[in-house]
Protein backbone atom coordinates (compact mmCIF):
# COMPACT_ATOMS: atom_id res chain seq x y z
CA UNK A 1 0.00 0.00 0.00
CA UNK A 2 1.33 3.43 -0.95
CA UNK A 3 1.89 5.61 2.10
CA UNK A 4 0.38 9.10 2.02
CA UNK A 5 1.58 10.84 5.18
CA UNK A 6 -0.42 13.77 6.47
CA UNK A 7 0.88 17.28 6.96
CA UNK A 8 2.79 18.29 10.07
CA UNK A 9 2.43 21.78 11.52
CA UNK A 10 4.97 22.92 14.12
CA UNK A 11 3.86 25.94 16.18
CA UNK A 12 6.46 27.98 18.08
CA UNK A 13 3.89 29.34 20.54
CA UNK A 14 0.24 30.31 20.41
CA UNK A 15 -1.91 27.34 19.44
CA UNK A 16 -4.93 29.17 20.89
CA UNK A 17 -4.05 32.55 19.35
CA UNK A 18 -5.21 34.03 16.05
CA UNK A 19 -2.05 32.81 14.29
CA UNK A 20 -2.47 29.32 15.73
CA UNK A 21 -6.10 29.21 14.67
CA UNK A 22 -5.08 30.07 11.13
CA UNK A 23 -2.63 27.16 11.14
CA UNK A 24 -5.36 24.72 12.16
CA UNK A 25 -7.62 26.10 9.43
CA UNK A 26 -4.90 25.73 6.80
CA UNK A 27 -4.33 22.07 7.72
CA UNK A 28 -8.05 21.24 7.94
CA UNK A 29 -8.78 22.48 4.42
CA UNK A 30 -7.23 19.32 3.01
CA UNK A 31 -9.12 16.96 5.32
CA UNK A 32 -12.63 15.50 5.16
CA UNK A 33 -15.75 17.38 6.24
CA UNK A 34 -16.58 17.26 9.95
CA UNK A 35 -13.04 16.13 10.82
CA UNK A 36 -12.25 14.25 14.00
CA UNK A 37 -9.67 16.04 16.14
CA UNK A 38 -7.85 14.32 19.00
CA UNK A 39 -6.18 16.51 21.66
CA UNK A 40 -3.49 14.53 23.49
CA UNK A 41 -3.01 15.50 27.13
CA UNK A 42 0.36 13.76 27.54
CA UNK A 43 2.91 16.66 27.47
CA UNK A 44 1.26 18.28 30.52
CA UNK A 45 0.29 14.98 32.15
CA UNK A 46 2.56 15.64 35.16
CA UNK A 47 0.63 18.81 36.01
CA UNK A 48 -2.32 18.62 38.43
CA UNK A 49 -4.35 20.78 36.04
CA UNK A 50 -3.52 18.87 32.85
CA UNK A 51 -7.24 18.25 32.10
CA UNK A 52 -7.82 22.01 32.06
CA UNK A 53 -4.74 22.63 29.87
CA UNK A 54 -5.95 20.22 27.18
CA UNK A 55 -9.60 21.10 27.77
CA UNK A 56 -9.00 24.77 27.02
CA UNK A 57 -7.36 23.84 23.71
CA UNK A 58 -10.39 21.70 22.86
CA UNK A 59 -12.80 24.52 23.75
CA UNK A 60 -10.83 26.99 21.66
CA UNK A 61 -10.77 24.69 18.64
CA UNK A 62 -14.50 23.98 18.91
CA UNK A 63 -15.19 27.72 18.71
CA UNK A 64 -12.49 28.75 16.23
CA UNK A 65 -13.10 25.86 13.83
CA UNK A 66 -16.89 25.76 14.07
CA UNK A 67 -17.27 26.28 10.32
CA UNK A 68 -15.50 22.94 9.82
CA UNK A 69 -17.95 21.18 12.18
CA UNK A 70 -15.18 19.27 13.95
CA UNK A 71 -15.62 16.42 16.41
CA UNK A 72 -13.12 17.19 19.16
CA UNK A 73 -12.03 14.74 21.85
CA UNK A 74 -9.46 15.05 24.62
CA UNK A 75 -7.33 11.97 25.33
CA UNK A 76 -6.26 11.84 29.02
CA UNK A 77 -3.12 9.78 28.37
CA UNK A 78 -1.17 11.33 31.23
CA UNK A 79 1.24 8.88 32.81
CA UNK A 80 2.43 5.34 32.33
CA UNK A 81 1.58 2.84 35.02
CA UNK A 82 -1.78 4.48 35.77
CA UNK A 83 -5.29 4.05 34.41
CA UNK A 84 -4.59 7.15 32.31
CA UNK A 85 -1.63 5.59 30.51
CA UNK A 86 -0.51 6.19 26.91
CA UNK A 87 -0.52 2.39 26.70
CA UNK A 88 -4.22 2.06 27.62
CA UNK A 89 -6.12 1.27 24.39
CA UNK A 90 -9.47 2.20 25.90
CA UNK A 91 -8.61 5.87 26.42
CA UNK A 92 -6.68 6.00 23.13
CA UNK A 93 -9.83 5.16 21.15
CA UNK A 94 -10.15 8.70 19.62
CA UNK A 95 -6.71 8.29 17.99
CA UNK A 96 -7.86 5.34 15.90
CA UNK A 97 -9.85 7.41 13.41
CA UNK A 98 -8.53 10.93 14.08
CA UNK A 99 -8.06 13.20 11.08
CA UNK A 100 -5.95 15.64 13.10
CA UNK A 101 -3.93 14.98 16.25
CA UNK A 102 -2.74 17.83 18.47
CA UNK A 103 -0.33 17.87 21.41
CA UNK A 104 1.54 20.83 22.80
CA UNK A 105 2.33 22.59 26.10
CA UNK A 106 4.14 20.79 28.91
CA UNK A 107 7.60 19.31 29.40
CA UNK A 108 9.66 18.06 26.42
CA UNK A 109 11.53 15.38 28.39
CA UNK A 110 8.35 14.17 30.12
CA UNK A 111 6.68 13.89 26.72
CA UNK A 112 9.53 11.72 25.43
CA UNK A 113 9.46 9.46 28.49
CA UNK A 114 5.71 8.91 28.26
CA UNK A 115 5.37 8.47 24.50
CA UNK A 116 8.54 6.63 23.50
CA UNK A 117 7.64 3.08 22.40
CA UNK A 118 4.10 3.57 23.72
CA UNK A 119 0.89 2.37 22.13
CA UNK A 120 -0.16 6.00 21.71
CA UNK A 121 3.01 6.76 19.75
CA UNK A 122 2.46 3.80 17.42
CA UNK A 123 -1.11 4.87 16.76
CA UNK A 124 -0.03 8.45 16.11
CA UNK A 125 2.42 7.11 13.51
CA UNK A 126 -0.19 4.80 11.99
CA UNK A 127 -2.74 7.59 11.59
CA UNK A 128 -0.08 9.96 10.21
CA UNK A 129 0.97 7.46 7.54
CA UNK A 130 -2.70 7.03 6.60
CA UNK A 131 -3.10 10.78 6.03
CA UNK A 132 -3.94 12.28 9.43
CA UNK A 133 -2.38 15.67 10.12
CA UNK A 134 -0.27 16.39 13.19
CA UNK A 135 -0.33 19.85 14.76
CA UNK A 136 2.33 20.12 17.44
CA UNK A 137 3.15 23.13 19.61
CA UNK A 138 5.69 24.37 22.10
CA UNK A 139 7.19 21.59 24.28
CA UNK A 140 5.86 18.80 22.06
CA UNK A 141 7.74 20.19 19.04
CA UNK A 142 10.99 19.78 21.00
CA UNK A 143 10.10 16.18 21.85
CA UNK A 144 9.68 15.26 18.17
CA UNK A 145 13.32 15.88 17.33
CA UNK A 146 16.24 13.45 17.30
CA UNK A 147 17.52 15.34 20.33
CA UNK A 148 15.33 17.14 22.86
CA UNK A 149 16.24 20.32 24.71
CA UNK A 150 15.66 19.84 28.48
CA UNK A 151 14.31 23.34 28.98
CA UNK A 152 13.13 23.03 32.58
CA UNK A 153 16.31 21.28 33.66
CA UNK A 154 18.53 24.02 32.24
CA UNK A 155 16.39 27.14 32.63
CA UNK A 156 14.74 26.37 35.98
CA UNK A 157 17.02 23.86 37.74
CA UNK A 158 20.35 25.22 36.53
CA UNK A 159 21.85 22.12 34.93
CA UNK A 160 24.65 22.62 32.42
CA UNK A 161 23.49 22.86 28.77
CA UNK A 162 22.98 19.38 27.34
CA UNK A 163 20.75 17.39 25.04
CA UNK A 164 18.41 14.51 25.87
CA UNK A 165 17.23 11.82 23.41
CA UNK A 166 14.07 12.80 21.53
CA UNK A 167 11.33 10.80 19.85
CA UNK A 168 13.24 10.87 16.53
CA UNK A 169 10.06 11.39 14.57
CA UNK A 170 11.72 12.67 11.40
CA UNK A 171 14.41 10.00 11.08
CA UNK A 172 12.25 7.66 8.90
CA UNK A 173 12.13 10.61 6.47
CA UNK A 174 15.92 10.70 6.38
CA UNK A 175 16.04 13.89 8.45
CA UNK A 176 18.06 14.50 11.62
CA UNK A 177 16.17 17.45 13.08
CA UNK A 178 16.21 19.35 16.35
CA UNK A 179 13.19 21.60 16.93
CA UNK A 180 13.44 24.75 19.06
CA UNK A 181 10.24 26.79 19.59
CA UNK A 182 10.11 30.18 21.37
CA UNK A 183 13.15 31.12 19.27
CA UNK A 184 12.62 34.89 19.58
CA UNK A 185 11.28 34.94 23.13
CA UNK A 186 12.06 38.19 24.97
CA UNK A 187 10.28 37.54 28.25
CA UNK A 188 13.46 38.47 30.15
CA UNK A 189 13.58 41.95 28.62
CA UNK A 190 16.93 43.73 28.67
CA UNK A 191 18.10 41.93 31.83
CA UNK A 192 17.96 38.26 30.87
CA UNK A 193 18.32 36.69 27.43
CA UNK A 194 15.37 34.27 27.13
CA UNK A 195 15.67 33.71 23.40
CA UNK A 196 16.26 30.23 21.95
CA UNK A 197 13.51 28.73 24.12
CA UNK A 198 14.43 30.59 27.34
CA UNK A 199 18.03 29.37 27.60
CA UNK A 200 19.62 32.32 25.78
CA UNK A 201 21.92 32.62 22.80
CA UNK A 202 25.21 31.95 24.62
CA UNK A 203 24.09 28.66 26.14
CA UNK A 204 22.53 27.62 22.86
CA UNK A 205 25.83 28.19 21.05
CA UNK A 206 27.40 25.70 23.46
CA UNK A 207 24.67 23.21 22.58
CA UNK A 208 25.30 23.69 18.86
CA UNK A 209 28.86 22.42 19.38
CA UNK A 210 27.48 19.05 20.50
CA UNK A 211 25.17 18.39 17.56
CA UNK A 212 25.87 15.55 15.12
CA UNK A 213 27.45 16.77 11.83
CA UNK A 214 24.34 16.26 9.69
CA UNK A 215 21.79 17.57 12.17
CA UNK A 216 19.64 20.59 11.34
CA UNK A 217 18.11 22.92 13.91
CA UNK A 218 14.70 24.41 13.14
CA UNK A 219 14.11 27.51 15.25
CA UNK A 220 10.49 28.67 15.23
CA UNK A 221 9.59 32.17 16.40
CA UNK A 222 6.60 32.64 18.66
CA UNK A 223 3.17 32.93 17.01
CA UNK A 224 4.73 31.37 13.93
CA UNK A 225 4.29 27.93 12.43
CA UNK A 226 6.05 25.70 9.93
CA UNK A 227 3.71 23.50 7.89
CA UNK A 228 5.52 20.51 6.37
CA UNK A 229 4.00 18.63 3.45
CA UNK A 230 6.00 15.48 2.74
CA UNK A 231 3.95 14.57 -0.30
CA UNK A 232 4.80 17.83 -2.09
CA UNK A 233 8.23 17.92 -0.37
CA UNK A 234 7.65 21.54 0.58
CA UNK A 235 7.35 23.61 3.77
CA UNK A 236 5.43 26.85 4.35
CA UNK A 237 6.01 29.48 7.03
CA UNK A 238 2.89 31.06 8.49
CA UNK A 239 2.21 33.57 11.25
CA UNK A 240 3.77 36.74 12.62
CA UNK A 241 7.49 36.09 12.27
CA UNK A 242 10.20 33.75 10.96
CA UNK A 243 11.53 30.20 10.89
CA UNK A 244 15.28 29.63 11.11
CA UNK A 245 17.20 26.61 9.80
CA UNK A 246 20.72 26.11 11.13
CA UNK A 247 23.32 23.56 10.09
CA UNK A 248 27.02 23.17 10.76
CA UNK A 249 28.05 25.63 8.05
CA UNK A 250 24.84 27.32 6.93
CA UNK A 251 21.89 29.27 8.23
CA UNK A 252 18.61 30.24 6.56
CA UNK A 253 15.80 32.53 7.67
CA UNK A 254 12.37 32.20 6.08
CA UNK A 255 9.72 34.85 6.60
CA UNK A 256 6.00 34.36 6.99
CA UNK A 257 4.46 33.42 3.66
CA UNK A 258 7.66 31.94 2.25
CA UNK A 259 7.95 28.35 1.05
CA UNK A 260 11.07 26.22 0.84
CA UNK A 261 12.02 22.71 -0.20
CA UNK A 262 12.27 20.11 2.53
CA UNK A 263 15.52 19.03 0.85
CA UNK A 264 17.16 21.92 2.73
CA UNK A 265 16.64 19.93 5.92
CA UNK A 266 18.60 16.89 4.75
CA UNK A 267 18.45 13.87 2.49
CA UNK A 268 14.66 13.67 2.36
CA UNK A 269 13.03 10.34 1.63
CA UNK A 270 9.42 9.18 1.90
CA UNK A 271 9.13 5.84 3.72
CA UNK A 272 8.14 3.08 1.32
CA UNK A 273 7.59 0.55 4.09
CA UNK A 274 6.31 0.62 7.65
CA UNK A 275 8.62 -2.17 8.83
CA UNK A 276 11.10 0.13 10.58
CA UNK A 277 8.39 2.42 11.97
CA UNK A 278 5.50 0.27 13.22
CA UNK A 279 4.90 -3.28 14.28
CA UNK A 280 3.00 -5.29 11.64
CA UNK A 281 0.25 -5.89 14.20
CA UNK A 282 -0.43 -2.19 14.77
CA UNK A 283 -0.37 -1.49 11.03
CA UNK A 284 -2.81 -4.31 10.33
CA UNK A 285 -5.08 -3.01 13.08
CA UNK A 286 -4.89 0.53 11.69
CA UNK A 287 -5.87 -0.62 8.20
CA UNK A 288 -8.66 -2.82 9.53
CA UNK A 289 -9.99 -0.07 11.76
CA UNK A 290 -9.97 2.45 8.95
CA UNK A 291 -12.04 0.08 6.81
CA UNK A 292 -14.55 -0.85 9.51
CA UNK A 293 -14.90 2.70 10.83
CA UNK A 294 -16.21 3.86 7.46
CA UNK A 295 -18.54 0.90 6.98
CA UNK A 296 -22.25 1.82 6.82
CA UNK A 297 -23.06 -1.44 8.62
CA UNK A 298 -21.77 -0.19 11.96
CA UNK A 299 -24.93 0.32 13.98
CA UNK A 300 -24.88 2.17 17.29
CA UNK A 301 -25.11 -0.24 20.26
CA UNK A 302 -27.76 0.03 22.96
CA UNK A 303 -26.28 1.63 26.09
CA UNK A 304 -27.44 0.38 29.52
CA UNK A 305 -29.33 2.91 31.63
CA UNK A 306 -26.83 2.65 34.50
CA UNK A 307 -24.08 3.78 32.14
CA UNK A 308 -26.02 6.76 30.80
CA UNK A 309 -26.79 7.80 34.40
CA UNK A 310 -23.07 7.81 35.25
CA UNK A 311 -22.34 9.78 32.08
CA UNK A 312 -24.92 12.39 33.09
CA UNK A 313 -23.30 12.67 36.54
CA UNK A 314 -19.90 13.11 34.89
CA UNK A 315 -21.23 15.89 32.67
CA UNK A 316 -22.51 17.72 35.75
CA UNK A 317 -19.09 17.35 37.37
CA UNK A 318 -17.38 18.70 34.23
CA UNK A 319 -19.70 21.70 34.11
CA UNK A 320 -18.85 22.38 37.75
CA UNK A 321 -15.13 21.98 36.85
CA UNK A 322 -14.88 19.17 39.39
CA UNK A 323 -12.23 17.37 37.38
CA UNK A 324 -11.36 14.86 40.10
CA UNK A 325 -14.94 13.59 40.26
CA UNK A 326 -15.23 13.60 36.46
CA UNK A 327 -12.08 11.49 36.17
CA UNK A 328 -13.34 9.09 38.84
CA UNK A 329 -16.62 8.62 36.97
CA UNK A 330 -14.77 8.10 33.67
CA UNK A 331 -12.72 5.36 35.34
CA UNK A 332 -15.87 3.75 36.79
CA UNK A 333 -17.54 3.76 33.37
CA UNK A 334 -14.41 2.28 31.80
CA UNK A 335 -14.37 -0.53 34.36
CA UNK A 336 -17.96 -1.30 33.34
CA UNK A 337 -16.86 -1.72 29.73
CA UNK A 338 -17.56 1.64 28.12
CA UNK A 339 -15.50 4.58 26.85
CA UNK A 340 -16.56 8.24 26.87
CA UNK A 341 -15.69 10.43 23.90
CA UNK A 342 -16.17 14.14 24.63
CA UNK A 343 -17.43 16.04 21.57
CA UNK A 344 -18.77 19.59 21.07
CA UNK A 345 -22.24 18.03 20.85
CA UNK A 346 -21.95 16.17 24.15
CA UNK A 347 -20.45 12.87 25.33
CA UNK A 348 -20.49 9.83 23.07
CA UNK A 349 -20.59 6.38 24.69
CA UNK A 350 -18.81 3.46 23.06
CA UNK A 351 -18.04 -0.10 24.15
CA UNK A 352 -14.45 -0.44 25.36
Amino acid sequence: MELKPGKIALIGLGETSASGGKTFETVLRNLRASPKIAVLETPAGFELNSPQVAGKVGEYLAKRLQNFHPQIEVIPARKRGTEFSPDNPAILRPLFDADLIFFGPGSPTYTVRQLENSLAWEWIWARHLLGAALVVASAATIALGSLALPVYEIFKVGEDPHWKPGLRFFEPYGLNLVIIPHWNNNQGGDEVDTSHCFIGKLRFELLMEHLPPHARVIGIDEHTSLIMDFQSREATVQGRSNVHVLGTHEEYTFQSGEKFSLEILGNLQIPSSIETILSPTIWAQALAFQNTATSPDNAAPTIPREITTLVEEREKARLARNWEKADSLRKQILEMGYVIRDTPHGPEILPA
